[in-house]
């Protein structure tokens, strides 16, 4: 069998396993959102954020201390609590001297083994990923809080999805060949297009659907945003995997890959849809 049939073949089947993860996620995403008490949503988040920093602590190697590593996992499945209860820095404050104070216990004890690059990228990642991830916790907490809290899913899916398929349509020039081979400017593009079309889309199901006021001219602003720091977050989690020569943090979700390939768009999009929706509101 020729290789161009082969290799179109296993992108075709990749497609499927991707579409028919789509089809099983989509419901949960509801259903976590609308259906179930409150407190479950930053359970959630607290379980997406504990796999996807073992994800990048454990893939790439970048620590291979359990106690450091698992302090951190523990520390990144409090902070969507954190921002749940609302009670500012005084829970925080004590979790956070907690860990600092254990990590260097860690670290004095292991004769020079945990160095503080290791320390320090590993508090990094266990307060960045779900801090931002928290974005859902906190929109759910606003006044139009169920209209909102898909907006960053919006923009960042729908720019993840038209991007791969303009990219296998239309796809010639390579964006970043270094860090994703298979993304292509015209993805890029049609990645833009499609975010800004989707949140306008969305935007019309909350007027008509919902009767709720809409600024059109800002759902397009947050898809172009949205698809923009969408693809930067892609890129950026594709720089660390290529780094240590990685294909995929894990393999959770078929055709994706773990949980940072799957939300690496999410990451970066959703801190800015809040961001937006606080001091450029486009429904009121």
């Amino acid at each position: 069998m020729p290789i161009k049939a082969v290799s179109a073949g296993m992108e075709g089947f990749d497609l499927f396993k991707r579409v028919m993860v789509a089809v099983v996620c989509i419901p949960l995403i509801f259903v976590v959102f609308y259906l179930l008490p409150p407190i479950c949503l930053p359970i959630a988040v607290s379980v997406l954020s504990m796999i996807a920093l073992h994800e990048v602590l454990w893939s790439t190697g970048f620590v291979k201390n359990a106690y450091i590593s698992t302090l951190s996992i523990i520390l990144s499945g409090v902070v969507p609590f954190w921002v749940y209860i609302g009670q500012g820095m005084r829970s925080a404050l004590v979790g956070i001297f907690a860990y600092f104070l254990l990590i260097f216990v860690v670290a004095i004890s292991s004769h020079y083994t945990v160095t503080l690059e290791k320390m320090g990228g590993s508090f990094f990642f266990a307060m960045l990923i779900p801090y931002f991830l928290s974005t859902f916790v906190r929109l759910n907490t606003l006044e139009k809080g169920k209209y909102l809290i898909l907006i960053p899913l919006v923009a960042a899916f729908a720019s993840d999805a038209f991007a791969l398929f303009a990219g296998m349509a239309f796809g010639k020039h390579k964006l970043a060949p270094e860090l994703s081979p298979k993304k292509t400017v015209e993805g890029a593009i049609g990645g833009l297009a499609g975010a800004v079309v989707l949140c306008l889309v969305y935007g019309a199901v909350l007027q008509f659907g919902f009767d709720q006021q809409v600024s059109y001219i800002r759902f397009a602003i947050y898809g172009f945003l949205g698809s923009i720091v969408s693809q930067i977050g892609d890129l950026s989690f594709s720089y660390i995997k290529r780094q240590y020569g990685l294909k995929d943090f894990g393999n959770i979700f078929p055709g994706h890959g773990g949980v940072l390939d799957r939300f690496d768009s999410v990451i970066f999009c959703a801190p800015l849809m809040e961001i937006l929706i606080r001091f450029l509101p486009a429904v009121w």
